[in-house]
């Protein structure tokens, strides 16, 4: 399957969540079990040479994408969540949104120091949650060996900041325009 037979399986949803946007739902990919077994197995085959000891998905697409990714390359899974979603104690990171602020989380302790992780979301657009998770994987004693994500917005720049931040980054889709 290429990968515009998998860009093909993306529906577009225009004006969500507000006026302008073109919202990228992958979730029409997901439901398609070649798509969804053709996504993934792209996504191993750019993380396995990096030789990670976990994949860290970002809420929450990302659970379902690092998730099959960690199983399919046989390494751990730990979840980055929004603020007060996690049950025992948390180290965390407050980012800035265009909106306003969010803050993101993972268990204190889950990533070991010096541990090589790759982080793992449906989308990047402008990057700011990816940097944010980043950072907080960092702040851990981590090293990311690269952002991986189904999806790039290259118009919006989150590759590229990402890129700046000197994390490596790959999306398996592309689609132009917001």
């Amino acid at each position: 399957m290429s990968a515009d037979s998998l860009a093909a399986l993306v529906r577009t949803i225009p004006d969500f969540p507000k006026p302008g946007i073109q919202f990228r739902d992958i979730t029409t990919l997901l439901a398609d079990a070649a798509g969804l077994t053709e996504l993934v197995e792209r996504m191993a085959a750019a993380a396995r040479p990096l030789d990670p000891a976990f994949i860290v998905g970002i809420e929450a697409r990302g659970f379902i994408l690092g998730a099959a990714l960690a199983h399919a390359l046989g390494v751990g899974f730990v979840p980055v969540r929004k603020k007060g979603k996690l049950p025992g104690k948390t180290v965390g990171i407050d980012y800035v949104l265009e909106y306003g602020t969010d803050r993101l989380e993972l268990h204190e302790g889950q990533i070991p120091d010096g541990a090589r992780v790759v982080l793992v979301d449906d989308l990047i657009a402008t990057g700011g949650t990816a940097l944010a998770a980043a950072q907080l994987v960092r702040e851990q004693g981590a090293t990311v060996l690269m952002a991986l994500f189904a999806i790039d917005l290259p118009d919006l720049g989150g590759m590229a900041a990402l890129e700046a931040d000197g994390v490596a980054s790959a999306a398996i889709i592309a689609f132009e325009g917001h």
